[in-house]
Protein backbone atom coordinates (compact mmCIF):
# COMPACT_ATOMS: atom_id res chain seq x y z
CA UNK A 1 0.00 0.00 0.00
CA UNK A 2 1.44 3.73 -0.72
CA UNK A 3 0.08 6.84 -0.07
CA UNK A 4 0.35 9.90 -1.58
CA UNK A 5 2.12 13.44 0.05
CA UNK A 6 2.51 16.41 -1.48
CA UNK A 7 5.16 18.52 -0.51
CA UNK A 8 5.34 22.19 -0.18
CA UNK A 9 7.25 22.48 -3.25
CA UNK A 10 4.65 20.79 -5.10
CA UNK A 11 6.13 17.66 -5.75
CA UNK A 12 4.41 14.20 -4.90
CA UNK A 13 6.25 11.97 -3.01
CA UNK A 14 4.87 8.15 -2.73
CA UNK A 15 6.10 6.62 0.40
CA UNK A 16 5.06 2.95 0.95
CA UNK A 17 3.05 2.07 4.02
CA UNK A 18 2.75 -1.31 6.02
CA UNK A 19 -0.03 -2.08 7.47
CA UNK A 20 -0.54 -5.38 10.13
CA UNK A 21 0.96 -6.16 13.31
CA UNK A 22 1.54 -3.60 16.12
CA UNK A 23 4.45 -0.94 15.74
CA UNK A 24 5.68 -1.92 18.83
CA UNK A 25 5.80 -5.29 17.39
CA UNK A 26 7.84 -4.13 14.68
CA UNK A 27 11.86 -2.68 14.41
CA UNK A 28 13.87 -0.36 13.06
CA UNK A 29 15.74 -1.27 10.03
CA UNK A 30 18.72 0.15 7.87
CA UNK A 31 18.85 -0.40 4.11
CA UNK A 32 21.77 0.73 1.25
CA UNK A 33 21.97 -0.77 -2.36
CA UNK A 34 24.58 -2.15 -3.68
CA UNK A 35 25.15 -0.32 -7.14
CA UNK A 36 27.53 -1.71 -9.81
CA UNK A 37 29.51 1.35 -12.01
CA UNK A 38 31.32 -0.44 -14.55
CA UNK A 39 32.82 2.67 -15.58
CA UNK A 40 33.47 4.75 -12.50
CA UNK A 41 34.39 8.19 -14.76
CA UNK A 42 30.44 8.15 -16.18
CA UNK A 43 29.19 7.29 -13.03
CA UNK A 44 26.44 5.16 -14.71
CA UNK A 45 25.48 2.17 -12.51
CA UNK A 46 23.13 -0.72 -11.89
CA UNK A 47 21.53 -1.60 -9.02
CA UNK A 48 23.06 -5.64 -8.12
CA UNK A 49 21.99 -5.75 -4.46
CA UNK A 50 20.78 -4.57 -0.85
CA UNK A 51 22.00 -4.68 2.59
CA UNK A 52 19.88 -4.50 5.39
CA UNK A 53 20.95 -4.38 9.01
CA UNK A 54 18.37 -4.73 12.41
CA UNK A 55 20.14 -3.74 15.54
CA UNK A 56 17.50 -4.70 17.53
CA UNK A 57 17.98 -8.70 15.43
CA UNK A 58 21.52 -8.34 15.24
CA UNK A 59 21.31 -8.72 11.96
CA UNK A 60 22.87 -8.30 8.94
CA UNK A 61 22.46 -9.32 5.07
CA UNK A 62 22.46 -9.24 1.90
CA UNK A 63 20.65 -9.88 -1.37
CA UNK A 64 22.31 -9.34 -4.76
CA UNK A 65 20.92 -10.10 -8.14
CA UNK A 66 23.45 -8.86 -11.20
CA UNK A 67 21.97 -8.56 -14.74
CA UNK A 68 24.10 -9.06 -16.82
CA UNK A 69 21.90 -7.89 -19.75
CA UNK A 70 21.64 -4.44 -18.04
CA UNK A 71 25.64 -4.28 -16.97
CA UNK A 72 26.75 -5.20 -20.94
CA UNK A 73 24.45 -2.32 -22.29
CA UNK A 74 26.03 0.35 -19.93
CA UNK A 75 29.64 -1.28 -20.68
CA UNK A 76 30.00 -4.61 -23.08
CA UNK A 77 33.35 -5.09 -22.07
CA UNK A 78 32.51 -5.20 -18.35
CA UNK A 79 34.39 -7.72 -16.00
CA UNK A 80 31.70 -9.92 -15.16
CA UNK A 81 33.85 -12.40 -13.10
CA UNK A 82 35.43 -9.81 -11.35
CA UNK A 83 31.83 -7.71 -10.30
CA UNK A 84 30.29 -11.60 -8.91
CA UNK A 85 33.57 -12.37 -6.56
CA UNK A 86 33.01 -8.27 -5.26
CA UNK A 87 29.56 -9.21 -4.50
CA UNK A 88 30.50 -11.93 -3.49
CA UNK A 89 32.85 -10.51 -0.80
CA UNK A 90 30.02 -8.62 0.46
CA UNK A 91 28.05 -11.69 1.13
CA UNK A 92 31.19 -13.14 3.20
CA UNK A 93 31.03 -10.07 5.46
CA UNK A 94 27.85 -10.31 6.11
CA UNK A 95 27.77 -13.76 6.75
CA UNK A 96 30.15 -13.42 9.43
CA UNK A 97 32.61 -16.62 9.83
CA UNK A 98 36.24 -16.68 8.61
CA UNK A 99 35.30 -15.90 4.97
CA UNK A 100 34.85 -12.63 6.00
CA UNK A 101 38.56 -12.18 7.57
CA UNK A 102 38.96 -9.32 9.65
CA UNK A 103 35.36 -8.53 9.39
CA UNK A 104 34.19 -11.73 11.00
CA UNK A 105 34.98 -10.74 14.55
CA UNK A 106 32.98 -7.63 14.18
CA UNK A 107 29.27 -7.02 15.53
CA UNK A 108 26.52 -6.97 12.66
CA UNK A 109 26.11 -3.16 12.83
CA UNK A 110 30.20 -2.43 12.43
CA UNK A 111 30.36 -4.81 9.19
CA UNK A 112 27.20 -3.01 7.89
CA UNK A 113 28.44 0.35 8.72
CA UNK A 114 31.99 -0.90 6.51
CA UNK A 115 29.80 -2.19 4.01
CA UNK A 116 27.77 1.17 3.42
CA UNK A 117 31.21 3.81 3.48
CA UNK A 118 31.64 5.52 0.66
CA UNK A 119 34.55 3.87 -1.90
CA UNK A 120 34.94 4.57 -5.52
CA UNK A 121 34.83 1.03 -6.83
CA UNK A 122 32.95 -0.90 -9.23
CA UNK A 123 30.79 -2.02 -6.67
CA UNK A 124 29.23 0.79 -4.79
CA UNK A 125 26.87 0.94 -1.59
CA UNK A 126 23.76 4.34 -2.12
CA UNK A 127 22.54 5.77 0.26
CA UNK A 128 21.05 4.24 3.71
CA UNK A 129 17.36 4.87 4.15
CA UNK A 130 15.50 3.35 7.30
CA UNK A 131 11.84 1.56 7.82
CA UNK A 132 9.94 -0.42 10.06
CA UNK A 133 9.85 -4.41 9.65
CA UNK A 134 8.70 -7.67 11.59
CA UNK A 135 11.48 -9.70 9.64
CA UNK A 136 14.72 -7.97 8.73
CA UNK A 137 15.08 -11.16 5.95
CA UNK A 138 12.29 -11.20 4.33
CA UNK A 139 12.21 -7.22 4.09
CA UNK A 140 16.08 -8.07 2.31
CA UNK A 141 14.38 -10.14 -0.14
CA UNK A 142 11.04 -7.73 -0.88
CA UNK A 143 13.63 -4.44 -1.05
CA UNK A 144 15.54 -7.12 -4.02
CA UNK A 145 12.26 -7.56 -5.80
CA UNK A 146 11.24 -4.16 -5.48
CA UNK A 147 14.74 -2.05 -6.28
CA UNK A 148 17.13 -4.49 -8.21
CA UNK A 149 15.17 -7.04 -10.11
Amino acid sequence: MSERHIHMAGSVVERHVIKGGKASERDVFEYALLRVVPRVERGECVNAGVLVYCRAKAYVGVRTHLDEDRLRALDPGADVAGIRAALGAVEAVCAGGEAAGPAARDDAGRRFRWLVAPRSTVVQPGPVHTGLTLDPRAEAERLLDLLVR
